[in-house]
């Protein structure tokens, strides 16, 4: 069965809601779990979910919304919609991008791929019990390890106010309990999250989230070193290019890759990177269908923020910055990840460069 699975992953958005509803999936979703985009956007992911790890996912939702988490990595297992393939073990990312929780779904498979997307991961939780093989303790973590039977009267260490903190908070975590009801939420983060095209050496942009950072109207459709300023151009395209390289499974195939991490310099009114007269030469692409961006959404009026692309809600900026900076450079923070079915890109303002 393992060696039947895709080797690919599929970029996602849930909102906040309890239930975790889908708003917007890639197509190679229907490669990993059977299922065609339309089939799930406006459903509960969670109800994909193995019965045994519900409570400790739902409440892993709920944590990840409420610590306004980045980079996030789980593993966990993910019904398929072929009942005979009952559950796929699947690493699961997110990252809290304003008002909704962005991130990707990939099949979990032990080996140096899963080496690379624990080790840049900014948190790892291992929810399957047999997936234990995929958890991975950096050296700065407490020790897991239990004092030697063999030396029963040293002295306790003294305790600081650190290690009582941490000591409290490993047993939180350790135990968690079941989340009836959200209580209320942190305000909204500041950022925006971007899928580019992984085929394309100019990266054209295929989605864009919101209007915080920049004009969804003005990207799409563009490349994405348009909104880059030329000073820090080429380190971009550098850590695109690696990226890339990263993102391709044991196959060959177009997948994840784990996350890498950058800063430089937006231009939201954008600028010609390319030349008006130069086109956009699409790079070989390793299987057909590739690049498919799906992002219809539910037509109820909770959804309208993230709507699909050319919509009049899109065309809106939430936040005053859109306004306010679409003539200026903006520093930001990036989070870079490659998937089956273009790059994740994650924004959000910062210090000057």
């Amino acid at each position: 069965m393992e060696s039947e699975t895709p080797r690919v992953s599929f970029i996602t958005i849930v909102d906040f809601s309890e239930d975790a509803r889908w708003l917007f999936l890639t197509e190679s979703v229907s490669d990993l779990l059977g299922f065609e985009p339309r089939e799930l956007i406006g459903r509960p992911a969670l109800e994909l979910v193995h019965p045994d790890e519900f409570s400790q996912v739902k409440q892993m939702h709920y944590d990840t919304i409420r610590e306004d988490k980045a980079a996030a990595l789980a593993y966990l297992r993910l019904k398929h919609k072929d009942p005979f393939k009952g559950y796929i073990l699947c690493a699961v990312s997110r990252t809290v991008v304003h008002s909704v929780l962005v991130g990707s779904v990939s099949f979990a498979t032990p080996g140096g791929k899963a080496l690379q997307n624990i080790s840049t991961a900014q948190e790892v939780e291992v929810v399957t019990p047999s997936a234990k093989n995929f958890e991975l303790r950096r050296w700065g973590d407490p020790s897991p390890m239990m004092s030697s039977p063999s030396i029963p009267d040293l002295a306790p260490c003294p305790s600081t106010d650190m290690d009582t903190s941490d000591a409290s908070s490993s047993r939180s975590r350790g135990k968690k309990s079941t989340i009836i009801s959200f209580n209320p939420l942190p305000p909204r983060s500041p950022r925006s999250a971007l899928i580019l095209d992984r085929f394309s050496i100019h990266c054209t942009v295929l989605f864009c989230s919101n209007d915080i950072l920049l004009s969804t109207t003005k990207v799409l459709g563009r490349s994405f070193f348009d909104f880059v300023t030329t000073r820090t151009e080429h380190s971009v395209r550098s850590w695109i290019d690696v990226i890339k390289s990263w993102g391709v499974n044991d196959r060959g195939q177009p997948s994840d890759g784990g996350f890498g991490f950058g800063k430089f310099v937006l231009l939201p009114a954008g600028r010609d990177s390319r030349g008006e007269n130069e086109q956009d030469t699409p790079l070989p692409r390793r299987r057909t269908g590739d690049a498919r961006i799906n992002c219809r959404m539910p037509s109820s009026p909770r959804y309208a923020l993230h709507s699909s692309p050319g919509t009049s809600s899109r065309s809106r900026p939430p936040s005053s910055m859109s306004s306010s900076t679409s003539d200026q450079e903006i520093s930001v923070d990036a989070i870079f990840s490659g998937h089956s079915d273009g790059i994740l890109l994650v924004l959000r303002p910062t210090s000057k460069v």
